[in-house]
């Protein structure tokens, strides 16, 4: 899957929750095209036309427009009558049915990257509760865009990175490093095929480690020994995890039964003997 295909399922997700969440009967969304002034709609749920369907909207232009340029939401209660507005859009606004319209951008590190809408087919103003879930819908979006960012940062590193002569230094200080973001990272990956790529870095930087023995690592006991080997707490392990502390602790215990280590310390450097860590 394309970082833009995955981007563009963010976008349809967020659309359903907001449809959910709101009852609004209407919500349509889109990303704004790379390197260019303008967003392109391409998700839609609830529209009983398609001519809102690809549609181009130039930051300024339209409600849209606005909250791209503005980086801000933006909400209008007639949307063919409001002067808040310039009107380029009418004709598909208006054969969709549309009045009362919200617009929500998403940004990301001070970019815009998409915008969520949400509409009704009659003239009533869209309260703050509705406002409300349109900018956390639109934030969930930022937070998945940021971390499949971040994972695809982390993968080109690692692939990037050169297999040491030795297992030391700051060099391979870094390796460890990026290992540990990789495996925190991962279970936060909602594209399976990004994941997936991102779970083949982390083997990258484990090659050339002796292959473990005996009873073979669970996933989890990974992740939890990647965010210990970084100087991770329990709790600490378990916020990056997603987990509570203790399911990090029953992780850790695991592993160090696997292990034969008696403390957090002596499991980190037995799976980096038996090729569970960098």
């Amino acid at each position: 899957m394309t970082a833009e295909a995955s981007q563009s399922a963010e976008i349809r997700g967020a659309l359903v929750r907001l449809r959910r969440t709101t009852g609004l009967p209407v919500a349509f969304g889109g990303l704004v095209e790379s390197g260019r002034r303008q967003m392109r709609i391409s998700e839609l749920n609830g529209t009983a036309t398609p001519a809102l369907s690809a549609l181009a909207v130039t930051s300024g232009n339209g409600l849209g427009g606005r909250a791209v340029a503005l980086g801000r939401p933006c909400a209008v209660t007639d949307y063919s009558c409001s002067e808040q507005i310039s009107h380029e859009y009418d004709t598909a606004v208006a054969a969709e049915g549309l009045r009362s319209v919200l617009a929500v951008p998403v940004v990301v590190r001070r970019r815009v990257r998409g915008v969520l809408y949400g509409a009704l087919r009659d003239a009533r103003p869209l309260g703050d509760r509705t406002l409300g879930a349109a900018v956390d819908a639109a934030r969930d979006v930022e937070q998945a865009l940021v971390v499949a960012d971040e994972a695809r940062d982390l993968v080109i590193a690692a692939r990037a990175e050169p297999a040491p002569a030795a297992r030391e230094g700051a060099a391979w200080e870094r390796v460890r490093d990026a290992h540990a973001a990789l495996r925190a990272l991962a279970p936060r990956i909602t594209d399976p095929a990004l994941r997936t790529e991102l779970l083949d870095a982390c083997g990258l930087l484990i090659a050339g480690t002796r292959p473990a023995e005996g009873a073979g690592p669970a996933p989890r006991e990974v992740d939890v020994l990647a965010c210990v080997a970084a100087g991770a707490t329990n709790a600490m392990a378990a916020e990056r995890l997603g987990v509570t502390a203790e399911t990090v602790k029953a992780y850790l215990r695991s592993a160090m039964r696997k292990l034969g280590a008696r403390t957090r310390g002596e499991a980190v450097v037995a799976a980096r003997r038996a090729g569970w860590l960098p």
